[in-house]
């Protein structure tokens, strides 16, 4: 059984990566806001959507991050890409269930040597949480 894990982006990852993100693949990065289990407050984080039949999920790649504890806690969020802010719930995935869906993040966005880095450093699906988004915006009551 494995212990989850966190590894740390490294300082260009987290202050410039996050930042440019959003500028090279607008409808794929997203900025992620979560309400932070302990405070209350909001978390804002750039993350990568990865698209995989015909789904949407948020993945964990950096492993048990503050976002993804959050987001379990809250069992909610907002993603804002090109513009556009979706709010939406999230069905944390299995574990058992995860591996096809790490490998689709890896062919994705593996090619960044931090998410690889990551995933050589934290291999147990276990520790990459992953969400499958349920857009509320497209439920009854919740349209714009």
């Amino acid at each position: 059984m494995s212990t989850r894990r966190y590894v740390r982006p490294p300082w260009a990852a987290r202050v410039v990566g996050s930042r440019l993100a959003r500028l090279f693949r607008p409808s794929i990065v997203g900025r992620l806001s979560v309400v932070r289990r302990t405070s209350g407050q909001r978390q804002s984080v750039s993350v990568a959507v990865l698209r995989y039949d015909g789904q949407e999920y948020l993945v964990a790649a950096y492993g048990d991050t503050e976002w993804s504890r959050n987001l379990r806690a809250a069992g909610r969020g907002q993603l804002t890409r090109s513009g556009r802010t979706q709010q939406f719930s999230v069905v944390e995935i299995p574990v058992g269930e995860r591996p096809p869906l790490l490998s689709a993040y890896r062919r994705e966005f593996g090619k960044r040597p931090t998410v690889e880095r990551t995933f050589h450093a934290l291999p147990d699906p276990a520790d990459h949480p992953v969400f499958l988004i349920r857009s509320l915006d497209r439920l009854p009551g919740h349209g714009r």
